[in-house]
């Protein structure tokens, strides 16, 4: 079943929080907007139902914290799907899309073909794809023959259950190097797919220092750190991957970014979190989400309540 639309009851929150990165726009200040990819067809377990994953979509940009919204994810096995539904609803304007792509590159010219076919329906944004354990150069030169310039190139170097392996992190940075978005896999269905706190610092630093964009993806259900009491998987919260990168670019010459960007994944408190953020002006935002593109998550429809409660929206 799609999920539900935030819930009227958010409509009349009146926030004493200052807006985050300047005057909000329906509602989501600018350090927000478009942070929130939808990654439900993507996710791990039974296959969802393409029509109720797009009503869930169309039903989450339409409600007044719409502009959260940012991609919906979609493989490209899937994409002929996405075309059939979204022909019977004729959304207002081009919905945009990262391909995930689950074919091999060989798939990936065919379905930007589609979406160019079908330019009044889908816009994309990205083509997202793992990248195999020894990524090197001879790899990311074929990713840049298969995926245009005016297509960003995501790609996620495939990371190992130790905590703090410097051949992954080489992986990230020959991904920098190439000009590709380097993406961050934040959890799944074993323990070993969540990165510690070492992992995700040294990542987020190479991205700041490089100065190159990067988005994180699954396992981010929740905007603060918590450990769920189901699997006691602990998971990191997006806000925190966001105030990292605030306190990343405001470290000094002396300093070492890592240590503060540590400190900032490990706080569990939302209401300190969210203050911090409001504190962020328009210049510093744009420099922020000009690194922070974006975060996929399976419970997008959920991220709106959960920000109102915190006064940021």
């Amino acid at each position: 079943m799609p999920g539900p639309p935030w819930p009227a009851r958010y409509r009349a929150i009146v926030s004493t929080v200052p807006q985050a990165g300047g005057a909000p726009v329906d509602g989501v200040p600018p350090l927000l907007r478009a942070i929130v990819d939808d990654a439900t067809l993507v996710a791990e377990g039974p296959r969802p139902e393409m029509a109720d994953a797009v009503d869930s979509y169309l039903a989450a940009r339409g409600s007044d914290a719409g502009s959260l919204l940012g991609s919906l994810v979609v493989p490209v096995s899937r994409l002929s799907e996405l075309v059939a539904e979204l022909v019977k609803r004729r959304p207002a304007g081009p919905v945009p899309v990262a391909l995930s792509v689950d074919t091999g590159l060989g798939g990936v010219p065919k379905a930007l073909s589609l979406t160019s076919s079908r330019a009044a329906l889908l816009d994309p944004r990205t083509v997202e794809m793992p990248a195999p354990h020894d990524v090197d150069t001879v790899w990311l030169e074929r990713v840049t023959e298969f995926v245009p310039e005016e297509v960003v190139a995501v790609v996620e170097p495939r990371r190992p259950d130790a905590d703090g392996s410097e051949d992954w992190l080489d992986g990230v940075r020959r991904v920098v190097e190439h000009g590709c978005r380097p993406k961050l896999r934040c959890g799944g269905g074993r323990a070993g797919a969540f990165p510690g706190v070492r992992d995700v610092a040294g990542f987020l630093a190479l991205a700041v220092r490089a100065g190159r964009s990067f988005t994180a993806s699954i396992g981010l259900q929740a905007a603060v750190r918590h450990t769920d009491p189901g699997t006691g998987f602990t998971h990191h919260g997006w806000l925190n991957l966001l105030v990292a990168t605030v306190r990343a670019l405001a470290t000094g010459p002396d300093e070492d970014p890592e240590e503060r960007i540590g400190e900032a994944l490990l706080v569990t408190d939302g209401p300190g979190l969210a203050a911090e953020l409001a504190g962020v002006d328009q210049a510093s935002a744009t420099r922020v989400r000009a690194l922070f593109s974006s975060f996929g998550s399976t419970a997008a429809a959920a991220q709106g309540p959960e920000l109102a409660r915190l006064g940021l929206l």
